[in-house]
């Protein structure tokens, strides 16, 4: 009964998780941003840039699209599946998220 339960309310990803100790975004792939100031701006999990100039840049995550806008905004790093951006950071917002 009570593995029943946790299937249905967060599935297998959210039992694996909780049963090896690990942050369910880690397991799930989910985008994990974090931000330092407002002059940079650090995601992990992303697949690809749509967007970019140095007042908006929209990178796509499995979450949706994430727009950052500012001004002086550039590319400090870029992996597969991490990114950087520096500069003066005015607003983050997610597109077209289905939460």
């Amino acid at each position: 009964m009570e593995r029943n339960r946790k299937d249905r309310e967060g599935g297998v990803l959210s039992t694996v998780a909780e049963l090896f100790d690990l942050p369910a975004d880690v397991v799930a792939g989910l985008p994990r941003l974090e931000m330092i100031g407002s002059r940079q701006l650090y995601l992990e999990h992303h697949t690809g840039i749509l967007a970019y100039s140095q007042d908006q840049v929209d990178a796509n995550t499995s979450a949706g699209v994430l727009r950052i806008r500012g001004s002086d905004l550039t590319l400090l790093a870029m992996t597969a599946g991490e990114l950087r951006i520096g500069g003066r950071i005015r607003s983050v917002e997610w597109l077209g998220a289905d939460e």
